[in-house]
């Protein structure tokens, strides 16, 4: 049975998760507010910063930037900047 939530990062009637990806009150609000359409936007984007910023996941630090960027992406309307990001030449 799927879910629909008022997902506030599309700005509309979506489905929801099945269940809490994410940890914590953090998580709680993400399960509440973030279809899965939203969520797997923030993946691919979350992909090309680990990618990028070549962060490691065992790192406080680095997962500790990696949440900062999701809740500026699913929360505050931020695009993520990929630093240094240049499309390969052709």
């Amino acid at each position: 049975m799927s879910r629909t939530i008022f997902c506030t990062f599309l700005n509309q009637e979506a489905e929801g998760q099945d269940f809490q990806l994410y940890p914590g009150e953090l998580g709680k609000r993400i399960y509440n507010e973030i279809s899965k359409e939203a969520w797997s936007q923030w993946m691919s984007k979350q992909t090309m910063l680990i990618n990028e910023k070549k962060l490691n996941m065992m790192n406080p630090d680095d997962r500790k930037l990696l949440e900062q960027e999701m809740v500026k992406f699913l929360f505050e309307g931020h695009d993520v900047h990929i630093e240094g990001y240049t499309p390969p030449s052709q």
